[in-house]
């Protein structure tokens, strides 16, 4: 069943390393990170219109729609268009997906939660991310 589908619109970003202050000692996370987060945050929040965050296993699909390179060729552009082509290069999959720690309390109570996700990274005229949530059942 499906608890939350919501888009975020623009060039997607995935999470930041954490970066370290040597004569602090002090850890923080990059303000792009912070900020991206924030709008998947406010996105997620108001896809579940008040309701209360999943309490039980999920399962998450994540389909991140990358801007395509006005530099390429025209063919190679309608090609990226019609799904011929993929972005293969940085950043890994797996790291749009640790922007959705945005989602804790929001969409789920935490992330531990998730039990199965998948990322698709492809080229599109829109680019943005689009989060799918359903529930986690038996045999699927």
């Amino acid at each position: 069943m499906r608890i939350v589908e919501f888009i975020v619109a623009g060039k997607p970003l995935a999470k930041g390393r954490v970066r370290f202050v040597r004569s602090t000692g002090r850890a923080f996370t990059p303000e792009r990170t912070v900020n991206y987060e924030g709008r998947v945050a406010s996105a997620a929040q108001a896809a579940m219109d008040g309701r209360p965050p999943a309490a039980g296993p999920v399962v998450v699909h994540l389909e991140v729609r990358l801007p395509i390179p006005s530099s390429w060729p025209i063919k190679r552009q309608v090609a990226a268009e019609l799904d011929h082509l993929r972005p293969t290069g940085k950043p890994d999959a797996d790291n749009y997906l640790k922007v959705l720690d945005a989602c804790n309390a929001i969409v789920w109570v935490d992330d531990s939660q998730v039990v199965a996700a998948t990322v698709t990274k492809k080229y599109g005229s829109f680019p943005g991310i689009t989060v799918t949530v359903d529930e986690w059942s038996p045999g699927v």
